[in-house]
């Protein structure tokens, strides 16, 4: 709500109802909660600042926050510990508000515009601080960050325990000292998450460490690591050599997440083979294991590791909990099958690009007492419907992911729908059709995520009939795109059955266009207002979408949307405008994909947040219906709101 039309209604508020009786009131809100009561009027911002001031955490990752906003509620609190926040609308300017001398955990989103210096801001102002999380740091160009920044930010945080800063290229380090500055680090230091780093600097890193736990040299080198049990890191090529040396440096490791991205064919002396799987778990501690050959710049796999390599590391690591492998092209059945009958404590599986994985991993896993209950199987090509039904068998399947499955129909769908705690599906590129959905539809599974994406079998009939059963009570995040049979039809169907879905993706449907947003726009959820139930929807190319559809996503449309994905070129002047006319809505125009991936690069493969509405919300909700409407006697047509 702009502050012209807010400041006018500030006297009335504050002579009906006295500052101590609104901070009494504001007190007992959630921070959520807090912020839009901020933004009503002057009263509400000053009583909800003091209110602020004396909570220990604030937790924001809704929506963000621009440092004119954020300064007057983070200004005063001596007694803050915890900051979640996006920050894709904050630059260095917010620096000074986040950095609190009291801060014990600070995990902080799309960090583009943040450069280093948030770093050594954090160690010369927190030195409390025991977790540290900055996504996408430094991620727009120009943006700096150098080595002066990380060496103060480990002489100040002494007490760090766990520290991320996934997406930062640690090659922006490159110093002759680099590796020494690690010796600075927290020895409580128990979890490391960093982007790509060179396999010189990270080599120099685990010399240091070794030479530090030798007794000889252990009076002059304090311990490096010594506490260290999560490593995740991407490298030029994961190899015997690096698998040895993290072994042997890290003797309390117990997650290790490794990922690589070669360039050319790696050659025999770097790359993994059957030998380097033999060192990986030198002292029998680890439960979590991920090695990931991403095939980002060309198709390329671990050629030298076959089955005999996944027998040696299960033999080895018969305590793993979950375990991810990923372009294991030589290694059949029986290489997998080695590792599930193995390890009878594993919960999570995942294999993406597994070219030999066929049925037979799961012919008789009914035999054994494996709980899987998270499960990827992406790129599988060779996975039929009966791999699937056996699969059926765990019971505690929570997270199932079939991507670009090919060769999946309705048969396995009919055998998934029955799985009692099945709440996220993935199945984007398989070939399930409309019978599929209607089997999901009448099934007993409580699905709250499902994905389609892709799924070209699949008709307007498939909306209706999947929400024609039970799933309908449950389903909250739903991604129908790249689907080119989808119409304005499916949409609408949607719309008419009330479902209380929170994400909708719809992106590269050509025939979706005004008429979905109207209908969406108009939705009526139980106890709701229009459209209130959705926080995401993505439109990025849908074709039949034109400047007219603009009108529908002013308030009181779509109250609690927080993400919405356009097309840029439909018209920029107007998606800008709607940009500031809603500060809490996000708008990407570029074809970046919304909110987080369901499966994650580390051990969190699955991120479900539970989003209630509260009744201050509900009130100011209804309130922005009704201020509108009294608005819109005074405005002119649809495009001067746009504009405006």
């Amino acid at each position: 709500m702009a502050d012209s039309a807010t400041a006018s209604e500030s006297p009335a508020i504050d002579h009906h109802l006295p500052s101590a009786v609104l901070a009494t009131v504001l007190s007992h809100l959630d921070i959520r909660s807090l912020v839009f009561a901020s933004t009503t009027c002057r009263a509400f911002r000053t009583c909800a600042s003091q209110a602020l001031s004396f909570l220990p955490t604030f937790h924001l990752l809704d929506f963000a926050l621009t440092v004119d906003f954020l300064r007057p509620l983070l200004m005063d609190n001596p007694c803050l510990r915890s900051i979640w926040m996006d920050c894709s609308q904050l630059d260095d300017e917010a620096i000074k508000f986040i950095a609190k001398p009291s801060l014990n955990e600070l995990y902080l989103v799309n960090c583009e515009n943040l450069s280093g210096n948030i770093l050594s801001e954090l160690g010369t102002r927190c030195p409390d601080l025991r977790t540290l999380t900055l996504n996408s740091l430094a991620g727009c160009k120009g943006v700096p960050i150098s080595f002066s920044d990380l060496e103060q930010f480990l002489i100040g945080c002494s007490e760090l325990e766990s520290l991320s800063l996934p997406e930062l290229d640690f090659s922006v380090f490159d110093w002759p000292n680099f590796h020494h500055i690690w010796s600075l680090a927290s020895q409580k230091l128990s979890c490391l998450e960093i982007g790509y780093i060179p396999m010189i600097m990270l080599s120099q890193i685990l010399t240091l460490a070794v030479e530090a736990q030798n007794p000889q040299t252990r009076i002059a080198k304090a311990p490096l690591f010594p506490s260290l049990q999560k490593l995740c890191l991407s490298v030029d090529y994961i190899t015997d050599n690096l698998v040895g040396s993290i072994s042997e440096a890290l003797p309390q490791l117990t997650h290790l997440d490794l990922q690589d991205a070669p360039w050319v064919d790696s050659t025999p002396l770097s790359d993994l083979t059957n030998a380097g799987l033999q060192l990986i778990n030198r002292h029998g501690k680890l439960k979590h294991v991920s090695l990931i050959r991403s095939q980002e710049f060309m198709f390329t796999s671990f050629k030298r590791v076959s089955d005999l390599g996944l027998l040696l590391m299960a033999q080895t690591c018969s305590n793993l909990e979950s375990i991810s492998l990923g372009g294991f092209s030589r290694v059949t059945d029986a290489g997998f099958r080695a590792v599930i009958h193995s390890c009878s404590r594993l919960c999570k599986l995942r294999v993406s690009h597994g070219n030999q994985l066929t049925d037979l991993v799961f012919h008789d896993i009914s035999a054994t007492s494996l709980s899987l209950t998270h499960v990827s199987l992406k790129w599988c090509n060779l996975l039929t419907d009966m791999g699937v039904k056996r699969l059926s068998f765990n019971k505690d399947l929570n997270v199932l992911d079939l991507r670009e499955c090919r060769l999946l129909s309705d048969e396995a769908i009919s055998a998934l729908s029955l799985l009692p705690k099945l709440q996220v599906l993935l199945l984007d590129g398989t070939g399930v059709t409309d019978i599929g959905l209607s089997y999901l539809g009448q099934g007993s599974s409580p699905l709250k995520s499902l994905s389609l994406r892709g799924c070209k079998r699949l008709t307007n009939s498939c909306v209706e009939l999947l929400l024609a059963g039970e799933v309908k009570s449950s389903l909250q995040t739903l991604d129908l795109s790249k689907i080119h049979n989808l119409t304005d039809e499916a949409v609408i169907s949607l719309a008419r059955s009330h479902v209380k879905i929170t994400e909708l993706r719809l992106r590269e449907c050509t025939h979706i266009g005004d008429s979905s947003i109207m209908a969406l726009a108009s939705m009526m959820v139980e106890g709701g207002t229009h459209g209130s139930s959705l926080h995401l929807l993505d439109l990025y190319e849908c074709g039949g979408i034109t400047p007219l559809a603009f009108r529908w996503f002013k308030k009181p449309y779509f109250p609690r949307l927080r993400s919405l994905g356009v097309t840029g070129c439909l018209n920029r002047d107007m998606v800008d405008a709607l940009a500031r006319s809603r500060p809490f809505l996000r708008v990407s125009c570029r074809g970046e994909e919304l909110g987080t991936a369901v499966w994650g690069a580390s051990s969190d493969w699955c991120r479900q947040e539970e989003d209630n509405l509260d009744e201050l919300e509900q009130f100011l909700l209804e309130g922005e219906e009704m201020i509108e409407e009294d608005d819109d006697a005074n405005d002119g047509d649809d495009v001067e709101f746009i504009e405006g």
